[in-house]
């Protein structure tokens, strides 16, 4: 049951002195084509979840034709110190499609409430604060 979706590698810093998470979307690997043309138009969009809920979502420029795109960007959140066991971050890759709606490709978490490899790399990024830690997270099924 288990697809390859492909990975997503992405760096996690966070600044206590100035509660900032910055998420650094580096690059993805293998996506699974998504259009007729073997293809995908792939961006990444970024959820702040706090409880369940959506707080606020950035998220990066589209690469056209694609199953391999770099994007090197980091999007930023506000999130005091206070408040950063209460939230999750929801990562999705999702495929632009001029007609019609953006299809999912796949999706992680990373936070307190993920699971394993989520959760390592949030707690490694409080360890180290305001050292970028990167690693690579393979995408899961939308469930």
């Amino acid at each position: 049951d288990n697809v390859d979706l492909g990975d997503l590698m992405f760096s996690l810093c966070y600044l206590p002195t100035a509660g900032r998470l910055t998420i650094t979307i580096i690059k993805a690997r293998n996506l699974k084509a998504m259009d007729i043309t073997g293809a995908s138009d792939p961006y990444v969009k970024v959820s702040l979840m706090c409880e369940g809920r959506r707080l606020k979502k950035r998220k990066t420029s589209t690469k056209r034709n694609t199953l391999n795109p770099v994007y090197n960007e980091a999007i930023v959140f506000d999130v005091p110190p206070e408040n950063i066991d209460q939230i999750n971050l929801s990562i999705a890759v999702m495929d632009y499609d001029r007609v019609g709606h953006n299809e999912v490709i796949g999706v992680c978490q990373v936070g307190n409430d993920a699971e394993s490899l989520g959760r390592d790399h949030w707690n490694e990024m409080l360890l180290y604060p305001r050292k970028p830690i990167a690693h690579w997270h393979p995408l899961a099924e939308v469930r």
